[in-house]
C-alpha cells in the first residue's frame, strides 16, 4: 500500500526488479515474504531480453506517470449514488415535503439501506444464483444482474413500539392543527422573481375555450 505518489513509483519500478527474481535492490525492496524455491512455477525474466525491455517501456511510460498521481486519491461514488437513489424511494423530487417530514423520510431511507445493503444473493431449490434481464436504453443492451433475498423489515415493529411509547409517555394527543414553524420556508410563500400581475390581466390572456361570457374578477 501506497501512501504517496513517490512510495507508489517506488514500488511501481521494483516490478522490473521482481520479476528477474531479484527482491532487494539499492533504493528499496519486495514487501512480500521469502520466496521458497520452489513457489516460482515460472520461469523468471531475464534482465535486458525482449520480454523484459518490453515490461520496462510500459512500467516507466510518461504519459502514465505523470498521471499516476490523480489514480492514487481516486475514489468510486457508487455507493453514494445507491443511497442516494434509495433516498428517492422514500422522497421523491416530485412531490413537495415540509422540513421534519422530509428528514423524517431520509432517515427511514437511511434505516432501510443499512439494515438490507448486506443482503445475500438470491437463490433458487437448486442452490443456484438468480439473475435477472435489465435493458440499457443508452448503451441499447441487455445484461444481467444478481437478485438479492427479500428485505425483512424486521426493524419496522421496534420502530413503531417506540413511536407509540414516546406518544404515551407525552401526556397529550395529537394536535388537530399544526402551525408552523417560524423558520418554515413555506411561511415565505411563492419565491417569484417578479411580483404578480392583477388576476383580471391574467385571465383576460388566457381565456377558456367556450367560456368568453362576462365573469367578476377578484384580486388576489
Amino acid at each position: 500500500h501506497a501512501d504517496t505518489e513517490e512510495q507508489f513509483k517506488m514500488m511501481w519500478v521494483g516490478v522490473l526488479h521482481h520479476v528477474c527474481n531479484e527482491h532487494s535492490w539499492a533504493t528499496s525492496c519486495c514487501e512480500h515474504e521469502p520466496l521458497d524455491e520452489d513457489s516460482q512455477n515460472k520461469p523468471w525474466i531475464v534482465q535486458g531480453s525482449a520480454a523484459h525491455k518490453a515490461l520496462t517501456a510500459v512500467v516507466l511510460e510518461k504519459r502514465w506517470l505523470t498521471l499516476v498521481n490523480k489514480f492514487l486519491n481516486f475514489r468510486t461514488t457508487s455507493d453514494l449514488e445507491s443511497f442516494q437513489n434509495h433516498i428517492l424511494m422514500y422522497a421523491a423530487k416530485r412531490m413537495a415535503y415540509s422540513p421534519f417530514v422530509y428528514k423524517t423520510r431520509t432517515l427511514l431511507a437511511a434505516i432501510d439501506y443499512n439494515k438490507h445493503n448486506q443482503r445475500h444473493p438470491a437463490r433458487n431449490r437448486d442452490g443456484h444464483k438468480i439473475y435477472r434481464r435489465k435493458y440499457n436504453k443508452k448503451s441499447k443492451s441487455w445484461s444481467v444482474y444478481t437478485m438479492k433475498e427479500k428485505k425483512q423489515y424486521t426493524y419496522i415493529p421496534e420502530i413503531q413500539r417506540a413511536i407509540l411509547a414516546r406518544r404515551l409517555r407525552s401526556g397529550s394527543g395529537l394536535p388537530r392543527k399544526q402551525t408552523l414553524r417560524p423558520d418554515d420556508p413555506r411561511r415565505l410563500g411563492v419565491l417569484a422573481p417578479e411580483q404578480p400581475p392583477p388576476t383580471s390581466e391574467l385571465v383576460a390572456i388566457h381565456v377558456t375555450r367556450g367560456d368568453s361570457g362576462p365573469r367578476e374578477l377578484e384580486d388576489h
